[in-house]
């Protein structure tokens, strides 16, 4: 059975990357299950606790790296993405991700008809993220977190996919606008982008959870 909705590997410049190799190992790399406590520990980078992957990927800032699913994304749902530097002197591999050092870049919402909702990200196995053009050089985790909504009518129905990229950023200018945020302590179970049925009464509109993406100075 191929798992979908995990999220291994990333490519850039060209280059198809090994599972885990810049992506830190889940707790879901041998099933298809997902976090639905927002108050887990697991909220970070899906893991129990801080385990590296083995090597950390050299990116420009302003270029475009893809995160690669294992096979086709199958839930309707949105699609996050989020970054955290590292402290300065400190390795992507060697830090956890914790308080409220992570900003938004990226979110996707879904087209609304009479008929339903659809997902831009449905069907995908690659998902192309541009590395904001005005971040500080350093080493950094990319977040990447698809929201299954699928059984979210009620608290912790949504069903959250996540992984972590170590990327090292050179090249960017350092001036960036964006709130912080703490994974754990983001998202509360009732946002209205977690808490929602997605089907009938059609929605008129969704809110993603997390806020407004960052912006360049």
């Amino acid at each position: 059975m191929m798992i979908s909705d995990v999220f291994p590997a990333i490519s850039y410049n060209g280059q198809n990357t090994q599972d885990w190799q810049y992506v830190r190992r889940t707790n879901n790399y041998q099933s298809n299950s997902p976090v639905t406590d927002v108050s887990s520990q697991e909220m970070t980078c899906y893991q129990s606790g801080t385990t590296a992957a083995p090597a950390t990927m050299d990116v420009k800032a302003g270029t475009t790296i893809n995160f690669n699913a294992r096979a086709s994304i199958s839930h309707p749902g949105s699609l996050n993405v989020y970054m955290a530097k590292a402290p300065n002197g400190t390795a992507a591999s060697a830090f956890d991700g914790k308080g409220k050092v992570w900003f938004k870049i990226a979110h996707d919402g879904p087209n609304i008809s009479a008929g339903g909702l659809s997902w831009p990200t449905q069907g995908l196995r690659s998902v192309p993220i541009k590395i904001p053009s005005c971040l500080e050089a350093g080493e950094y985790l990319l977040r990447i977190e698809h929201i299954a909504l699928h059984s979210a009518g009620s608290v912790g129905g949504a069903q959250l996919y996540i992984s972590c990229a170590q990327l090292r950023v050179a090249g960017g200018s350092g001036k960036m606008n964006g709130q912080l945020m703490a994974f754990p302590g983001a998202y509360d179970p009732r946002d209205p982008g977690l808490m929602i049925n997605i089907y009938y009464p059609v929605p008129k509109s969704y809110t993603a959870p997390g806020g407004s993406d960052m912006t360049c100075s």
